[in-house]
């Protein structure tokens, strides 16, 4: 399967012709034109690296590539910008990104970094690409077959509660937002998919009783977190 890259970049001529490069260097690229359209892209199908550019209308690259990691701590994201100071390569850096490039730059640059950085990230020919298990506390989750287990015991949970299951433990001991967490699984972050979410949130909870030291706690006003404490660890 051809290497999956999803690019974002408003302005017109370059993104069609970063894209036309990459399908012809043998990628599969996905072309889309502003940070919103990239986050929608980045929902529908997994990806084996993003390049983003800074500036976008609709949603900024830095905020794409938070909202990103926040979903995929694995996923490499590259930035392209016209910008070159300091700070906003620090800020690249703070949001997720592996590398960062100035416009101009070379196509054949471009190619060398993603290559290193693939490199590191994919598995090698012949190897398969290992599926995300989880271990929380005494707990193992197998995010492909949905299933939940403890000890002898395992669970087989829903689509949207291993989804929402895993973007918890992706940010374990760390804040998920709701507001992200229903634009991720929900698609949008009206009451009503709040209030559903809210019940799989207790399902979630029950399931995860049989280890006192695994907890999903309220952070009021802003979402939940899935807790570890020391005794689980």
């Amino acid at each position: 399967m051809a290497t999956r890259i999803l690019l974002v970049e408003d302005d017109p001529n370059l993104g069609q012709i970063l894209k036309e490069y990459l399908d012809l260097k043998g990628y599969q690229a996905t072309l889309a034109r502003d940070g919103e359209q990239g986050f929608q892209s980045f929902r529908q199908q997994p990806y084996d690296l993003c390049i983003f550019d800074v500036m976008l209308p609709k949603k900024d690259g830095f905020s794409l590539a938070r909202e990103v990691r926040a979903a995929d701590k694995q996923v490499p994201i590259i930035f392209l910008t016209a910008k070159s100071m300091k700070e906003d390569t620090l800020e690249g850096f703070r949001a997720g990104a592996d590398d960062y490039l100035t416009k101009p730059f070379s196509m054949e640059e471009l190619l060398l970094r993603m290559k290193a950085i693939l490199r590191r990230t994919l598995p090698a020919p012949g190897q398969e690409r290992e599926a995300p298990v989880y271990v929380v506390g005494s707990f193992t989750f197998d995010y492909e077959q949905q299933l939940l287990r403890h000890g002898d015991k395992s669970v087989k949970l829903t689509s949207k509660e291993s989804e929402l299951l895993k973007l918890l433990c992706v940010n374990l001991n760390q804040t998920l937002e709701r507001s992200l967490a229903l634009k991720l699984i929900w698609r949008d972050d009206s009451y009503f998919n709040a209030r559903s979410m809210d019940v799989y949130i207790t399902k979630l909870r029950k399931y995860l009783k049989d280890d006192p030291n695994v907890e999903i706690v309220n952070v009021h006003g802003t979402g939940y977190k899935l807790v570890v404490l020391n005794g689980g660890l």
